[in-house]
Parts: structure tokens; sequence; C-alpha cells
């Protein structure tokens, strides 16, 4: 990763249109995630989320999933944009699922009364940050990269098919690949009205 800190917060984007040839090793892949899982923060270092990425067969597996699930509840003729969708994230090389355990949520809950309704909101700010430091590490390496979150959809049958543990709460799925077409340029709104600086 050449680009300073401020040039890959800027670079971060999202990319819809991936492929699945990439420059990247799977270690390489392996040391991105690893590394943001055991930096980002968490409030009590609770270290509560949780990360599975998927690979070739296993990438295609999670979209079919999620098509045939979305084939449920879309109506059959509004489903041709949604199929579209499953085949752009099918396209990418790789995809990041993003969990939260709940049992150390509530764990924590019973541990820290006086805190017991903020752990959980606690438990999806460091998932956020964890999401965020992960796509910018990808993108640094010159790959593509999408947020999803079709959670409610597919993660029963996500944690069956892979056999993840049931107190694994599925925040946010990550596609990610080769980016193949130019993205459009951000529209920012006056930085006065979202920020200030006092004293």
């Amino acid at each position: 990763m050449n680009k300073s800190f401020n040039e890959a917060v800027e670079a971060r984007r999202s990319h819809y249109a991936i492929g699945k040839e990439i420059a990247l090793s799977d270690d390489a892949l392996r040391d991105i995630v690893e590394h943001a899982v055991k930096f980002v923060p968490s409030a009590f270092n609770s270290q509560s989320s949780r990360v599975v990425v998927l690979l070739n067969d296993e990438h295609d597996s999670l979209w079919e999933l999620t098509r045939e699930n979305l084939r449920k509840i879309v109506p059959e003729e509004a489903f041709g944009p949604t199929n579209d969708k499953m085949n752009a994230f099918k396209s990418g090389y790789g995809t990041v699922l993003f969990f939260e355990d709940q049992a150390i949520v509530e764990g924590l809950q019973a541990q820290f009364g006086l805190y017991k309704d903020n752990f959980p909101v606690w438990s999806q700010q460091s998932s956020g940050m964890l999401q965020y430091v992960v796509w910018t590490g990808l993108d640094a390496e010159g790959l593509g990269a999408s947020l999803q979150h079709y959670n409610e959809v597919i993660e029963n049958d996500v944690k069956k098919a892979w056999s993840l543990p049931e107190k694994w709460k599925l925040i946010a799925q990550m596609p990610f690949g080769k980016p193949l077409a130019a993205v459009n340029e951000k529209d920012f709104g006056p930085l006065e009205a979202r920020v200030k600086v006092l004293g």
C-alpha cells in the first residue's frame, strides 16, 4: 500500500462492476482482513467482530443463495434488476461477510448493567469501523468493493451453509474484485454546515 492515509480515504469508493481477475494473492487478502480485525477498536476491547471471507465457489454460492432467497419475495415481473445485481456481485472475486458475536455483546450487558443499552450500539459502531478499514485496505491494493445488506433475507441460510455459530449476527456483505468501470464523481455539501471547530 503506497498511498498516504488521506489518499486512501479519498480513493475508497463503491464499485459495482467488478471482475474475478485480480493481481492480489489470497494470502495478501487474508493479511488485509486480519490486520483490520486485530487493530480496529471496540468498546471495552470486546473484540466482538467476526469475519468470513468467501472465495471461488464459496463466493459464487453466496450470491446464488441470495438470489434464490430474494426470488421468494420479489415479484417475478420485477425480478430483472435484482437478478442483474446478483450477477454483478457474483462476477467479483470474493465476498467479505461481517458479523458481530452476540454472545460477547450479551455477556457485557450482563456484566455492566449500567451500559446495557449501549453495547449493541457500540458493537455496530465497531463493525462499521471494521467494514471501512477493510474496504479502504482493499481499495488501496487496487480492488473495487461495495457494501451490501441482505442480512435479514439470508442470515439463517448463511449460518447453515457455512456452519457458523448461531450467536453470530450478520451485519453486512462486501463483494470485491477487479474494478471494471470508472466510478462517478462524488458531490460534497459545504463543510461549514457539517463541521464546527470551537475554542
